[in-house]
């Protein structure tokens, strides 16, 4: 996992490999995927935001 502060992005490796391709999750978030279409890896734009919205709306028990 790296987080790059400046351009708030959180970037989920989940494999060393090239990026072959990716999708669109949602606007903000990307799936990478390798030239066998296997997710790889996980982009998330304006990282903080996206967090913080999805924190807020975990129902704690």
């Amino acid at each position: 996992m790296i987080y790059f502060q400046k351009e708030d992005v959180l970037h989920l490796a989940i494999a060393d490999e090239e990026e072959a391709g990716s999708v669109e999750l949602s606007p903000d978030v990307t799936a990478e995927l390798n030239a066998q279409g296997k997710l790889i890896g996980i982009e998330i734009v304006r990282a903080t935001l996206f967090l913080r919205g999805s924190i807020e709306s975990v129902e704690i028990v």
